[in-house]
């Protein structure tokens, strides 16, 4: 569903990305470590399609059609959507109204809105004044209304209380077929079987594992994906040994 071909990327004149190579299949959840500057937002804002981030190399294919030419809304039209680790705030907008638009005016808003505890805040301008958990809340509520294929999200925990935390996890489990509470009746297997969204999660502190359960894990260090594993190993080894030899070990 996602191929990423080696794909080089610059900002400016630098050199962000290199000959990075990634596949997501339908179903899959992958987590992607990194350091902080290690390319990681960049490496989703290219799949995304923001044009500051230009492609001199490598291609981006999904639903194997090439998109790599393609600007954002036609990424989003295509199935792909995004969580950001810092959206702006925008005056003169209610959550309400940019629900409504990412949801075409087909969601069910104040439905959407009780699942993650935000419904006081839909008459609210987009984030103005809201804390780091709603913030959040607010991206998976715009998420919910577009229901992507594939859900990019950049650092979901980050500058949220623990209790925020388990409301995100569980939210995020939950759009990518992974809450199996929903469905008692089926079995893992069966879930597993019907399961078509596919997500890539950047994570700096690693939390959000404890409430998502991921098929693979990736790190990206100094613009290049290695240490393709098991997502817990590869915590495991940056929270004993560091980045640097955890990617060294993988070599």
């Amino acid at each position: 569903m996602l191929l990423v071909e080696d794909l080089r990327v610059k900002i400016g004149d630098r050199e962000v990305l290199r000959h990075i190579d990634l596949e997501i299949l339908p179903g899959e959840t992958h987590i992607l470590f990194g350091p902080n500057g290690s390319g990681k937002t960049s490496l989703l804002m290219t799949i995304m399609g923001f044009p500051q981030y230009r492609v001199v190399g490598g291609r981006i294919l999904f639903k194997g059609e090439d998109i790599t030419g393609l600007p954002v809304n036609e990424r989003a039209k295509l199935g792909i959507g995004m969580s950001y680790q810092r959206p702006p705030t925008i005056h003169g907008l209610s959550t309400r109204q940019v629900v409504e638009i990412c949801g075409k005016g087909k969601a069910d808003v104040e439905k959407l809105a009780e699942k993650i505890n935000f419904s006081e805040f839909l008459e609210r301008d987009v984030n103005l004044g809201f804390s780091g958990g709603e913030i959040k809340r607010s991206e998976l509520l715009q998420l919910m209304a577009q229901d992507p294929e594939l859900f990019l999200f950049d650092e979901p925990e980050s500058g949220v209380d623990l209790e925020n935390i388990s409301l995100i996890g569980n939210a995020i489990n939950d759009l990518l077929q992974r809450d199996f509470k929903v469905h008692p009746e089926k079995t893992r297997k069966q879930l597993k079987e019907e399961r078509k969204k596919m997500g890539l999660i950047i994570t700096h502190t690693g939390f959000i594992l404890d409430y998502v359960t991921a098929d693979k894990g990736e790190v990206l260090y100094e613009g290049e994906l290695t240490c393709k594993t098991n997502p817990r190993e590869i915590f495991l080894c940056i929270s004993e040994v560091g980045y640097e030899e955890c990617v060294r070990c993988a070599i």
